[in-house]
């Protein structure tokens, strides 16, 4: 059976055209061949006709093989190109090969042109297929991309649904993602509201700041009214043609050649429309309008979650509200920040706080239990600049060794048994504001290894996770026992010690501030007073002495017990204690050395109580605040006056000094 082979030869040799037409009919071939013997004959034969195979001589009298081969390139064809020739040497015809020849062949040795023939047609059929594949390949992979595309859309507009739930910022989130994807220059976002039946248009272009707007009646677009009422697509793909909605004309005149638009939904119930529109008509076909719908599904979950958002951001706000005036009832009520006394170890403590508090250095309080550490701690945290954030404390004892690290750094859900949903730590609970590790001495060493890493690296991961949270907080350790002698029995790291321990706080006992109790024994009943519906106005002289001489080895926390049962117990306006109320040790008051009141300050106050020999509630009061009032310098207002030490406001000091009858010598209440 002859094959039909398309031949193209290059020859001016009559005699060996003809031989090797005989070669290619020998072996069964019937060529359709054309000779040619010019340059532009072979021009015009690349152009007219497609060729299986080209056969040149290597030399002829207007050009040679060598033009032949350029020509043949310069057409983009991919046929093989053969050269037979007699004269051509070895070299001539490697650099011919060189520059694209397929294949040379000697006219004298013309039995091995059928072979290469037959090699160079299945090279050739082969390139032709690889190319054939690769075309599809390129093909699939430009859906593939287009797929990718839209999907990575649906993506970015899922994304924006968490980062963006405020209208401005969902809309042009929404805008950017869509026009990644479609060929748009304009997006058109139509809301009806479901209350007031108001349809309103909002509108992004390419220059997203200048938003338009356009609400009710005769103002809204009415294609998308359209899409609404009949909740499906709608695709006008070239408006040069016609127009066939009110409105068309203006986007025509904006230079809107195209526009898609589809339904906004929920449980089938459309409740808007968006629209896209492009200046190129015939961009806009029916392919996209399949995925635009898709986008407006996620655009109508989205849209859903920013009215709730709304809704729920309307709810906070006056929760928020609500919650500050909680806060201010809870300050008033327990006084946290204020610090009763006028020792010489209490002011030093004080002067400490001031200097330290701006900072964010890391501060361990030391102290016997009862001292006060949380209250330094609150004290530190609300004069720093992180006071609008939240004091977070965890009491690190109270804590099971296993559990202490999800408490501080949380976890993930199936981390362990029983960890059924994700938990935050209080580390990321305290992210930008303060920490207050109660009892770190206490914390297991494995934990200890993750807390150095977080005050060195301010990141961790939470336990069961690989993702790496990181955060900005202020740590403030606390402890009541000696952490040195516990590094040196090896149960609390050295390293983990000098990181805490940047600024020591030591809290001084009580029985080193003895002069205060007299303060702190008035500020704890006035307290006890509102807590308990009493009214105690004064205390027994012999109480205040015995309460004095006693070395309250519970500190403040002690003190505040003592007294609370004793005016739960009262009966009468003067504060008396009993000899039960004290351990055995330090009941026989007599013999112990009696150690004098402190002597009052210099600043003209009433008369004291009666010759009772009781000392009124009022009058210590009144001790308190004046000596607030020279340590201050009798400064009322600001960060470092005395109504901030008291923890009160600057008007309701005032008319307590007034009350109390406390003037600044020579000088007016200021």
């Amino acid at each position: 059976m002859n094959h039909h082979l398309r031949v193209l030869i290059v020859e001016d040799s009559r005699r060996d055209f003809e031989l090797i037409l005989r070669e290619l009919r020998l072996a069964g071939y019937d060529p359709l061949v054309e000779r040619v013997q010019t340059e532009s004959e072979m021009a015009d034969c690349l152009k007219q006709q497609t060729w299986e195979v080209i056969f040149s001589d290597h030399s002829l009298p207007e050009f040679d093989a060598a033009h032949a081969l350029q020509l043949l390139q310069a057409s983009g064809l991919d046929i093989p190109f053969i050269i037979i020739s007699g004269m051509i040497g070895e070299e001539r015809a490697v650099d011919l090969m060189k520059a694209g020849a397929n294949d040379y062949v000697s006219k004298q040795n013309l039995t091995r042109l059928i072979p290469v023939l037959e090699r160079e047609l299945r090279e050739s059929t082969g390139r032709r297929e690889r190319r054939r594949v690769e075309l599809e390949l390129a093909a699939l992979n430009r859906e593939r991309e287009r797929m990718l595309n839209q999907r990575s859309t649906l993506l970015d507009i899922n994304n924006a649904v968490i980062a963006n739930l405020d209208r401005q910022s969902l809309f042009r989130a929404v805008f950017r993602a869509v026009r990644r994807t479609l060929p748009c220059n304009c997006l058109l976002l139509t809301l009806r509201d479901s209350d007031t039946g108001v349809t309103q248009t909002v509108t992004l272009g390419e220059p997203e700041a200048s938003d338009q707007r356009c609400c009710g009646g005769e103002g809204v677009f009415e294609p998308s009214t359209w899409v609404l009422e009949n909740g499906r697509p709608l695709l006008r793909a070239d408006l040069t043609t016609g127009l066939q909605f009110p409105g068309e004309d203006i986007l025509l005149a904006q230079g809107t050649r195209s526009y898609m638009s589809a339904p906004l939904q929920t449980y089938d119930k459309p409740f808007g429309a968006l629209t896209i529109t492009n200046r190129t008509p015939g961009e806009l076909t029916d392919d996209e309008t399949v995925f635009f719908s898709q986008v407006c599904r996620q655009v109508s979950m989205a849209i859903e979650n920013m009215l709730s958002f709304e809704q729920i951001a309307r709810l906070k706000s006056r929760l928020e509200r609500e919650n500050a005036y909680l806060l201010e009832e809870i300050k008033a009520e327990h006084n946290f920040e204020e610090m009763v006394g006028s020792s010489a170890p209490l002011k030093a403590l004080i002067d400490k706080i001031q200097r330290v508090a701006p900072t964010d250095a890391t501060v361990l309080i030391t102290g016997e239990s009862g001292t006060g550490k949380e209250l330094v701690a609150r004290a530190l945290h609300s004069r720093s600049a992180r006071r609008s954030k939240p004091l977070v404390k965890i009491n690190c004892a109270a804590i099971s060794a296993g559990l202490v690290e999800s408490e501080l750094f949380g976890h993930v859900k199936g981390a362990f048994t029983g960890a059924l949903d994700r938990r935050v730590g209080r580390f990321e609970f305290a992210d930008g504001g303060t920490l207050f590790l109660d009892e770190v001495g206490e914390l297991p060493l494995d934990t200890q290894v993750k807390l150095l890493r977080v005050l060195q690296e301010h990141e961790f991961e939470p336990v069961g996770s690989n993702r790496t949270v990181r955060v900005d907080v202020r740590v403030i350790a606390a402890t009541n026992r000696r952490l040195e002698e516990a590094v040196k029995e090896g149960r609390f790291r050295a390293d983990l010690f000098f990181r805490l321990n940047v600024v020591p706080i030591e809290l001084p006992p009580l029985r080193d501030r003895r002069s205060d109790i007299p303060d702190l024994t008035s500020f704890i009943l006035s307290n006890c007073n509102r807590q308990f519906g009493k009214r105690i106005d004064s205390v027994a002289e012999e109480t205040l002495q015995r309460l004095i001489n006693y070395d309250w080895p519970g500190n403040v926390r002690e003190l505040q017990n003592v007294l609370a049962r004793a005016v739960v117990l009262s009966s009468g306006p003067v504060l008396r204690l009993g000899e039960d109320f004290l351990p055995r040790a330090h009941r026989d008051i007599e013999a112990a050395p009696r150690i004098p009141l402190p002597d009052p300050p210099p600043a003209p106050r009433t008369r004291a109580s009666k010759a009772t020999g009781d000392l009124k509630l009022e009058d210590v009061e009144r001790q308190h605040i004046v000596s607030i009032l020279e340590r201050t310098h009798w400064v009322i207002e600001g960060p470092n006056g005395a109504a901030a030490l008291l923890a009160l406001h600057p008007n309701t000091l005032r008319s307590r000094m007034k009350r109390l009858n406390i003037q600044r010598p020579s000088h007016p209440i200021s």
